[in-house]
C-alpha cells in the first residue's frame, strides 16, 4: 500500500514546529498575527523578485528529478518539499496541518486487489486460478462473491448500426459472460473498448464479465468503475476454465471468424468469482505560508496569492516538465512571498498558497476553500498566477477584473507604461481562481498568451521569458500592495463569460468544453472539469464523469477526443455514452465553436 503524503513528507514536517492552525481557533490566530505585526512595524519598500531568482525556481521545479510534478507521485512530493523549504527560509509562518506548511488532500481514490479475490470452476476438479498470473479483477469492478454459468458472448460487442449483436438469442441474466478482447475480425473498422464490453454486459443483465486477453492489465489501467463484477483472464486459464466444454478459446475464435455471425451460447460450466478490493488513496498536498498583517485593524483580513505547482508527470513515458505550466506562476508567488517578507508585510495578512491537484480538476484549491487556513469570510481577494512565463509583445492578460468592485482601478494604477495590459471582466479558463470565485471571493487571474508547447514535453525552462516574468512579478507586487492596504473589493456576480482555452484547437473549430485528468492511466476519458455554458455542460456532463464513447467511436485518450472533434463542425450533434458512479448514461451534445 502506498504511504500517505503525511508519511512521505514526515521529514519535512518535523522541521516546522509552528502552532496548529485551524478555523475554529481564528480568534487565537488573530492574536498571533497581531503579535507578529508589532515586530513588523518598521516596513521597508517592496523590492520585486529578480529575474535570476525567478528563473532559479522555475529551473528547479522543471528539473528532471521532479519528473513533471504529478500530484501524488514522488516527483510531486519532492516539489512540495522544495516549496516548503523555500517558504520556511523566508520566515513565513506555516499554514498547513499540525504546524507544518503542508495541507494534505486526496488526489485520487485507487484500489488494490485483495488476496482473497478468487476465480474457480465449480464441480469436479475444482481448483482456483492463480491471481495475478491467470486472471485479475478490474480496478472498477464491483466487490462481490458470485456463482453462475459461464456464457460465451463472442467479442461482447453490440453495434446496432452495423447489424451486429453478440448477445442476440443469448441469456446472460445473472450469469458470467465470457468475451474475447477486440472486435469481430471481418468488421475491420469497428472498434470496441473494454468499457464498451462492460456496459453491454451490464445492460443485458449479466452479473459478471470476464474478458479473454493475451496479457493481464494493471489495476490502475482498469480503474473506471462500472457496476458489474469484472476481470480479465488469460488464454491458457480460460481454456482450463472451459475444460469440461471440450473446446478451446482458439477454436471458439476460429468458429466465430468463419461464421461471420454472432454465435454466443451457454457453456454449462459453473464458476465462482469473488472480487475483493482494498481502497488505496493517493494523496497530495497544498503548500501554504502566512505573512501576518501589520495593521491591528486589518490583520484579520486576508489576501491569498496562489499558483498550482503540479503538472502532468509522465505521459506515455515522457516527462512533461511544465516550466510555464505552472512552474512560472509558482516562482512568481515564491518571489512575491520573499519580497513582502523582506519588506515587513502589508496591513492585511497575506497567504501564499501553492496548490497541488490543479491538473486533476482543481482539487487542491477546492480542498483549501472547504478547509481554509484562515476563514473564507475574511478573505477579501485571491490572485492566481497560472502560465506567466511566455510573455510576447509585453502582453499580459488579467482576468476577472469584473469580479470585484475597484479591481480595474487598482490594476490600472499598478501597470507600468511599457506593459501591454489586457483586462478581461472574466476569462473562463479552468484554474484555481475558479474555486475561490465560486465560494464568493473576488479574484484576479494573471496569465500570458497561450502557446503550442502547453501540455507537451517541450514546455521547458530554457523557453521561459525571464524578463517578461520579472515584469509580471513587479506589476503583481504593486497590485498586492494596493489590495494589502486601503483597497477592499466587493464581490460581483458575473454573467457566464465566453469560454476560452489555453491550448489545442483553432478558433471556430468544434468545441465540447471539457478538461480531463491527463495523467490518469485508466481507460475512458475522466473529466476533470466541465466549462459552464458549453456543449458538455448543456448535455449534463459533470466533473468526474467518464466518457466511454462519442458518436461511433470509443474514447480512451484525450487524443481520441481531439481527433473526433477535428472531423466535426460546430452545430454537429453527437451521442455521448458516459459513466457516472458506475452507471452508464447516454446524452446528446450539440458541439459549440471554440472561441
Amino acid at each position: 500500500m502506498r504511504p500517505t503524503v503525511d508519511e512521505r513528507l514526515a521529514a519535512g514536517k518535523q522541521r516546522y514546529n509552528g502552532s496548529v492552525i485551524r478555523r475554529a481557533l481564528f480568534p487565537s490566530i488573530v492574536v498571533v498575527l497581531l503579535a507578529g505585526s508589532i515586530a513588523a512595524a518598521s516596513q521597508r519598500p517592496v523590492v520585486p523578485p529578480s529575474g535570476a531568482e525567478l528563473h532559479r525556481d522555475v529551473s528547479a521545479l522543471a528539473a528532471p528529478e521532479m519528473e513533471g510534478r504529478a500530484s501524488g507521485t514522488a516527483g510531486g512530493d519532492l516539489a512540495a518539499r522544495y516549496l516548503a523549504d523555500r517558504l520556511a527560509a523566508m520566515g513565513l509562518k506555516p499554514g498547513g496541518e499540525a504546524g507544518s506548511f503542508f495541507q494534505s488532500f486526496i488526489v485520487a481514490s485507487g484500489v488494490a486487489v485483495a488476496p482473497e479475490s478468487l476465480l474457480e470452476r465449480l464441480g469436479a476438479e475444482r481448483r482456483p486460478l492463480e491471481l495475478g498470473r491467470d486472471w485479475t479483477p478490474h480496478g472498477g469492478s464491483l466487490a462481490a462473491d458470485i456463482r453462475g454459468e459461464i456464457v460465451f458472448v463472442g467479442h461482447g460487442v453490440v453495434a446496432a448500426d452495423r447489424g451486429w449483436d453478440d448477445y442476440a438469442g443469448v441469456d446472460v441474466q445473472d450469469k458470467i459472460a465470457l468475451a474475447l478482447e477486440g472486435s469481430p475480425s471481418h468488421l475491420t473498422d469497428l472498434r470496441s473498448s473494454r468499457l464498451d464490453k462492460l456496459v453491454a454486459a451490464r445492460r443485458h443483465g449479466a452479473r459478471a464479465l470476464l474478458i479473454v486477453s493475451d496479457a493481464l492489465p494493471s489495476i490502475r489501467a482498469t480503474a473506471a468503475a462500472v457496476r458489474l463484477v469484472s476481470g480479465t483472464i488469460s488464454l491458457v486459464a480460460a481454456d482450463r476454465l472451459l475444460k469440461p466444454l471440450g473446446r478451446t478459446i482458439a477454436q471458439l475464435r476460429a468458429a466465430l471468424a468463419g461464421s461471420r455471425a454472432p454465435s454466443g451460447f451457454g457453456t454449462g460450466v459453473e464458476a465462482r468469482m469473488r472480487v475483493s478490493l482494498a481502497r488505496e488513496d493517493r494523496r497530495a498536498a497544498n503548500v501554504i505560508g502566512i505573512l501576518p498583517g501589520t495593521d491591528p485593524e486589518r490583520a484579520s483580513e486576508v489576501v491569498v496569492l496562489g499558483a498550482h505547482y503540479d503538472h502532468l508527470g509522465r505521459v506515455d513515458g515522457a516527462v512533461h516538465p511544465g516550466a510555464d505550466d505552472n512552474a512560472s506562476g509558482t516562482a512568481v508567488v515564491l518571489g512575491l512571498a520573499r519580497s513582502f517578507s523582506m519588506s515587513g508585510g502589508t496591513p492585511r495578512t497575506l497567504v501564499f498558497a501553492l496548490f497541488g491537484g490543479e491538473e486533476a480538476g482543481l482539487l487542491g484549491s477546492t480542498h483549501y476553500v472547504r478547509r481554509p487556513t484562515l476563514p473564507m469570510e475574511r478573505t477579501i481577494a485571491m490572485l492566481n498566477f497560472d502560465m506567466v512565463g511566455r510573455m510576447r509583445d509585453r502582453r499580459l492578460n488579467v482576468g476577472y477584473v469584473g469580479s470585484g468592485s475597484g479591481f480595474r482601478d487598482v490594476v490600472t494604477a499598478a501597470a507600468a507604461d511599457s506593459l501591454n495590459l489586457v483586462l478581461h471582466d472574466a476569462l473562463l479558463v479552468p484554474s484555481d481562481h475558479m474555486s475561490f470565485y465560486g465560494a464568493g471571493t473576488p479574484v484576479l487571474y494573471f496569465l500570458t498568451d497561450p502557446h503550442d508547447d502547453h501540455h507537451t514535453p517541450r514546455d521547458t525552462a530554457d523557453k521561459i521569458n525571464v524578463a517578461g516574468m520579472t515584469e509580471v512579478a513587479g506589476f503583481a507586487a504593486r497590485v498586492v500592495a494596493g489590495l494589502g492596504g486601503e483597497m477592499r473589493p466587493t464581490y460581483v456576480k458575473l454573467s457566464p463569460p465566453a469560454s476560452t482555452s489555453q491550448g489545442g484547437g483553432a478558433s471556430g473549430s468544434a468545441f465540447l468544453g471539457v478538461s480531463v485528468d491527463a495523467h490518469l492511466e485508466a481507460d475512458g476519458l475522466r473529466l476533470a472539469s466541465v466549462l459552464p455554458d458549453t456543449a458538455a455542460a448543456r448535455a449534463g456532463l459533470k466533473s468526474g464523469d467518464v466518457i466511454v464513447r462519442l458518436g461511433d467511436q470509443p474514447i480512451n485518450r484525450f487524443e481520441d477526443l481531439t481527433k473526433m472533434l477535428e472531423r466535426k463542425q460546430p452545430g454537429d450533434t453527437l451521442l455521448v455514452l458516459y459513466l457516472r458512479d458506475g452507471e452508464d448514461h447516454v446524452a446528446s451534445a450539440t458541439l459549440g465553436a471554440r472561441p
